[in-house]
């Protein structure tokens, strides 16, 4: 038998090793970033077209290279960074590994410019296929201009596998914003397709947080500063009234690396208890700088996974600086003088989150939803009742059962059609339906999320919902990342009745949008629809049409706390009992609860 064990070509060897470090464009972009900021530049532009599948540039001033080094830059493991073992336990740098060009000249079709300050013209290589193909001098200002065109031009597999544009671009605006975050003494700018998407001035670190993640952080954000002998920690968290349902805007740098740790996010969270709903997360943005040997950043290709040497004591830290900053602010809420000082005494600027407040918030209607667990419990251990459970069953919408639900829509229409003048609501969140058997139980604010969210099922699969113009076209500014998704998601709005066009630089002017939204709420609802889009994001089971379906009807359901007219609560029980599954909304929480007469005579002796 012959042998059959064989090395790899290189070119092959290097496609392979390339997939762990560059898996999509913004695996690049944040690598091409990095290799920037460690060349010292202090002005870093990124240039995309097409989600960079045709093209990513990035242009710095920094330091430039040698002749020898740029040939050298691109060979699998060469780094400037380590020269011993020992090295790699003090690392500060963000690139260190030596694979990144490597990885991308592998995959990608690659021209680069570099100049060092000393040298009198600069030099200009082209690689394809980890080949230097062409290379000659070149006039060029001090600094590096990397080009990396046709992404996976050589392994068309990986590319059939790459996102619609606009999702790639998210993507890529993520790794931008990572960079851009850590280092604010640096401009940064990103153009995608000739538009401009960020210009980041240099400035302080709010400054940078405010240009990335909005303007309406600008008077709601804490500062963290704490130092020890151990390590320090600076940054912001953002005042309790600014959490959302989405995780998002949440960024943990350990000596300027953006990192991910559930762990740390963990004791960030535990500093809010009690100041925020449970299912709400607050925005940070933390810093932790501490002696490189009690961290390793050589867990994981992206180095975005990091291990302590001692993480119970970072764990610690972390927690108590967040509880100190909020402790002080709602004691003595500070003022911004950046800003009008008319603005900044404002009731809500400048006021604690006070235990009021907190009772107030406690009191919404994520606290008040009725608990079907409790009250079944309580139903079945007092009365024996077995089988109420049967009208609620969680019902997939494509379940083969249609013919029982059917029965079921028949039989609760006949007993409805002779019942709906004897409504009435109950703190002003469920409505109490008689029925000939006994009476129903509504949750105004879960039926209304069924009855939105097949009314938009039908709308989105071929007969648009009708669009309400706006006499005064509203026009609406977004922070960058959400307005690459809004961008993805406007065909669809189109059939939900919303008509919105971009108008440039993260702008959108909203025209029209569906009856049911108020004039002057368009901008609020299309917000709020944005952060409940992003809160389904995680969840891969769900399709983009599906997640804007839920979003949709989720945000603007009627809200538990709404008083309702007889002829409101009429009509919302009416359209929920022709819904083709009334029973649930589409996340699987019942919509009404049934009690019938004979048990309820059971319940009392008769």
């Amino acid at each position: 038998m012959p042998d059959i064990i064989q090395l790899l070509p290189d070119n092959i060897a290097n496609q392979i090793a390339a997939g762990e470090v560059i898996q999509r464009p913004a695996s690049a972009v944040k690598e091409l970033l990095e290799n920037a900021v460690d060349a010292g530049a202090d002005e870093i532009r990124l240039i995309v077209n097409d989600a960079g599948k045709s093209l990513m540039q990035v242009i710095d001033n920094g330091r430039g290279m040698s002749e020898t080094d740029a040939r050298m830059a691109f060979e699998r493991h060469a780094t400037s960074k380590i020269k011993n073992i020992e090295d790699l336990f003090r690392i500060k740098t963000m690139g260190f590994r030596g694979e990144a060009l490597a990885s991308i000249a592998a995959v990608g079709q690659v021209e680069l410019k570099t100049k060092r300050a000393e040298d009198e013209t600069g030099v200009y290589i082209e690689i394809e296929n980890s080949r230097v193909t062409r290379q000659e001098p070149v006039a060029a200002p001090t600094g590096t201009s990397i080009a990396m065109k046709n992404l996976f031009f050589n392994v068309p597999a990986r590319r059939n596998f790459l996102k619609s544009n606009a999702a790639e671009l998210r993507h890529i605006v993520d790794e931008f914003i990572r960079v851009a975050m850590s280092f604010p003494g640096i401009f940064f700018s990103l153009t995608s397709n000739g538009q401009e998407v960020f210009h980041l001035e240099k400035g302080s670190m709010k400054q940078r947080i405010v240009q990335l993640l909005g303007n309406s952080y600008n008077a709601k954000l804490v500062p963290v500063q704490e130092q020890t002998d151990y390590m320090n920690i600076y940054g912001f968290v953002g005042k309790p009234e600014t959490a959302k349902k989405t995780r998002g805007d949440q960024y943990f740098f350990v000596n300027n690396r953006f990192i991910k740790s559930a762990y740390l996010n963990h004791a960030v969270m535990n500093a809010y208890d009690e100041m925020i709903a449970k299912d709400s997360f607050p925005m940070y943005t933390l810093f932790i700088d501490l002696d490189p040997s009690q961290v390793d950043i050589n867990v994981h290709p992206t180095k975005q996974e990091i291990k302590f040497e001692d993480e119970k004591i970072v764990y610690a830290f972390v927690q108590s600086a967040v509880k100190h900053a909020l402790a002080q602010f709602s004691i003595t809420p500070t003022l911004d003088f950046e800003l009008d000082p008319g603005i900044q005494s404002l009731d809500a600027v400048s006021k604690p989150f006070t235990e009021e407040k907190r009772s107030s918030a406690s009191a919404s209607s994520l606290y008040k939803t009725f608990t079907q667990k409790n009250q079944s419990h309580f139903i079945e251990s007092k009365s024996e009742l077995r089988n109420w459970k049967d009208f609620y069953e969680k019902p997939s919408i494509q379940e083969d059962a249609a013919v029982q639900q059917g029965e079921l829509h028949q039989a609760q229409a006949s007993d409805l059609k002779l019942q709906t003048e004897t409504l009435f609501q109950l703190h002003n969140t469920f409505i109490v339906l008689q029925t000939a058997k006994g009476y129903y139980l509504v949750h105004q604010q879960n039926a209304h999320e069924r009855i939105l969210y097949e009314r938009f099922s039908i709308a989105i699969d071929g007969k648009p919902i009708a669009t309400q113009q706006s006499l005064f076209p509203v026009t609406m500014e977004l922070a960058a990342p959400d307005a690459v998704l809004l961008t993805e998601l406007i065909p669809d709005l189109h059939h939900l009745g919303y008509s919105l066009e971009p108008f440039g630089n993260n702008t959108f002017v909203v025209q029209g949008t569906p009856a049911d939204v108020d004039a002057g709420n368009e901008k609020t609802a299309i917000e709020k629809m944005l952060e409940q889009y992003k809160h389904f994001s995680s969840d891969l089971k769900f399709s983009k049409r599906e997640k804007l379906l839920r979003s949709l009807a989720l945000q603007q359901a009627v809200k538990a706390g709404t008083s309702l007219s007889e002829k409101e609560m009429k009509g919302l029980v009416e359209d929920l009992f022709n819904c083709r599954v009334p029973n649930t909304t589409a996340n699987g929480k019942p919509t009404f609860l049934e009690f019938r007469k004979d048990e309820l005579d059971k319940m009392f002796g008769r």
